[in-house]
């Protein structure tokens, strides 16, 4: 079947999903996450595009942004064929990195704007992978409340209150507020089954035995846990049920 029109947004603004080809990790570590910041910032500065977010996932990222100088498309295409081309080098990889093409969905107006800005940096939360949202590095959460900052912070800002101390608090209780916020997300097309997920388990973690995770060094088992949930997509509480691992501790890796 040929592919569907993408939408296009008439204030230009879009949030953006991509994921990694089979569920594959496109951050594997801090260089890696560090890598595509930069890249962002880089085309940022040539492309004209405002960043307003992002959040970085293991196997998947999130984007809010706004074209200006050059089409949406063009924009992805330069930002993801500069990092591809850098972490196929790094690891020693050839081909494809992410999956088919980007996801987008408009967003024309402020109060979903707010919308998909608080569901892409609550989004480590909501997956289990952080307390807090200000725990998550791979944010630009604290951009908005910090002094030093990098995002096009003022659009979101001006929407909540023109004086800006007043802004950023009112940012941060709403940033942080419970909610059930629906947004664009890449559905999977099926879940992992127990089999699969022990599986990749014991190859993953190099152990024989899903129990066997217990047992491994404390830095080793939290590394492992967190790839297992940011790389393979298995949720915490299948982690829970194959390793014999308390939720808690899952849930805080």
């Amino acid at each position: 079947m040929p592919r569907m029109p993408r939408i296009k947004s008439k204030s230009g603004i879009y949030h953006i999903v991509m994921r990694g080809i089979n569920r594959q990790t496109v951050f594997e570590d801090e260089e890696d996450c560090h890598k595509f910041i930069q890249t962002l910032q880089k085309y940022r500065e040539i492309s004209e595009y405002k960043l307003y977010a992002y959040c970085l996932m293991g196997n998947h990222l999130h984007l809010l942004l706004m074209e200006y100088k050059e089409p949406l498309e063009t924009v992805m295409r330069r930002i993801c064929g500069s990092y591809v081309l850098w972490y196929n080098k790094k690891h020693g990889r050839v081909g494809y990195l992410f999956q088919d093409r980007f996801k987008s969905e408009p967003v024309e107006d402020d109060a979903y704007f707010l919308t998909v800005l608080r569901y892409i940096f609550q989004n480590p939360v909501k997956a289990g992978i952080a307390a807090r949202v200000e725990d998550y590095l791979w944010t630009n959460y604290t951009d908005y409340i910090g002094e030093k900052y990098q995002a096009d912070r003022d659009y979101a800002l001006d929407i909540l209150n023109v004086d800006r101390e007043k802004a950023v608090k009112k940012f941060i209780e709403y940033i942080n507020k419970d909610n059930d916020d629906k947004c664009l997300e890449i559905k999977e097309s099926q879940q992992i089954t127990d089999n699969d997920a022990i599986k990749i388990i014991k190859a993953h973690c190099k152990i024989e035995q899903g129990l066997d995770l217990q047992m491994v060094d404390v830095d080793k088992r939290n590394r492992c846990i967190k790839e297992l949930k940011e790389g393979y997509g298995l949720s915490i509480r299948q982690i829970e049920r194959l390793t014999g691992i308390s939720r808690g501790i899952i849930q805080r890796v």
